[in-house]
């Protein structure tokens, strides 16, 4: 994909000292500034010569953030987290599914991000293992992958779970059930994985359950109350074609941050113009525009707390249960058959696309050493 014209850095860069006035906490303007930072000199870098004899260039090359919401670092983590979900990947249906908290608790979201993003996790898993144990569904351990988004298209507060569950889980007796979906993987006639609606009122009775426990205050149970009066959204679409499709899936959730530097299309002096689907109307596309403070303040509401895990394994997808019996599954459920990929590599040359990037020098936000300044001129001048 071609390098993106316009970058969040370049806003949070030109907003420097305004960044506090956009953030709620600490950690969100610690956030920021990491990412403004992400792969400029400030953070220091290295020099790297291509391992492609016939190439052999060098580069200087700055150091990324790593942060887990800059927009420059995460396509090498996705990818190493993809590779390693296909090795686990069951031959069954698997489904997606989402839930969606209401508007209403927007608020709560900003002041105890934590306290309610944990109880989605807990809830949404709770409303699986419902459904599945009870035999008139399915009668068995599921499992589960669960990915948080906290934003919608124009980067407004919108929590929401996406999930990917296998079509069965585990009796018992240790022997794989299929759900009651007749329809073998990829089978576009299976039926969805549990009843929408039932799911629906279950998740909504059971997370305003938990926040009861949590928060105990009068102007809460006012807001409890509200909540019984609209509709929860549970979305469940119907099987994936197959594994491979799986994946995919996963190559688009996983990392996504709350936008893409390729989104935005242009920065200038009235603030930022960037692209969004309405995908209430058939993902029809447009512009949005926001000043610098609104784009960053709206940006902020997406950094999560220190140290929360934003992608969950439950039940036999657990860390835990795929030691013990995911090699059994395999071979009872039949192996799955996936297209060959390259070995995984991060540093390939940018000149040449075939060798490999290896470090001849670090150094710190001070800059190269001397020498290798002039070695990188006299380099420059000769090309």
């Amino acid at each position: 994909m071609a390098r993106a014209t316009y970058e969040v850095a370049q806003v949070l860069n030109r907003n420097t000292q305004d960044l506090a006035g956009c953030c709620a906490t600490s950690w969100q303007l610690r956030t920021l500034h990491a990412l403004r930072k992400c792969r400029t000199a400030a953070l220091g870098g290295h020099i790297d010569r291509c391992s492609n004899t016939s190439c052999n260039t060098l580069h200087l090359s700055y150091n990324s953030c790593r942060n887990r919401h800059c927009p420059k670092c995460q396509g090498h983590k996705r990818e190493q987290w993809i590779r390693a979900r296909e090795e686990e990947l069951l031959n069954v249906p698997y489904f997606h599914v989402v839930f969606t908290l209401p508007l209403e608790l927007n608020r709560l979201c900003l002041y105890e991000p934590r306290l309610l993003y944990d109880l989605l996790f807990k809830t949404a898993w709770e409303v699986i293992t419902g459904f599945a144990s009870n035999p008139k569904f399915l009668g068995a351990s599921p499992g589960m992958i669960a990915i948080l988004h906290t934003w919608g298209q124009n980067l407004s507060l919108h929590p929401h779970l996406h999930c990917i569950v296998p079509g069965g889980g585990i009796t018992k007796s240790g022997k794989w059930k299929s759900g009651k979906n007749k329809g073998k993987p990829g089978c576009r006639k299976a039926r969805y994985l549990f009843p929408v609606k039932a799911m629906s009122k279950v998740f909504r009775a059971r997370f305003v359950a938990g926040l009861r426990k949590k928060v105990k205050t009068e102007q809460a149970e006012n807001l409890y109350q509200s909540l019984f009066k609209k509709e929860w959204v549970v979305y469940c679409k119907r099987p994936f074609l197959g594994p491979p499709q799986v994946v995919e899936y996963l190559g688009r959730y996983t990392h996504k941050i709350a936008i893409s530097n390729h989104r935005i299309k242009n920065v200038d002096d009235t603030g930022v113009v960037f692209s969004v689907k309405d995908y209430r109307h058939g993902g029809k596309k447009s512009l949005m525009h926001l000043s610098d403070s609104e784009f960053i303040r709206r940006f902020a509401l997406h950094i999560l707390p220190k140290g929360f895990v934003r992608i969950r394994h439950y039940g036999i997808l657990s860390s835990y249960h795929k030691r013990e019996s995911l090699d059994h599954l395999r071979q009872t459920l039949g192996q799955v058959q996936l297209d060959e990929k390259p070995p995984l590599q991060h540093r390939i040359c940018p000149t040449c696309k075939k060798g490999t990037l290896i470090t001849l020098e670090t150094f710190t936000a001070r800059g190269p050493p001397q020498y290798w300044i002039k070695k990188l001129k006299n380099y420059s001048k000769a090309q």
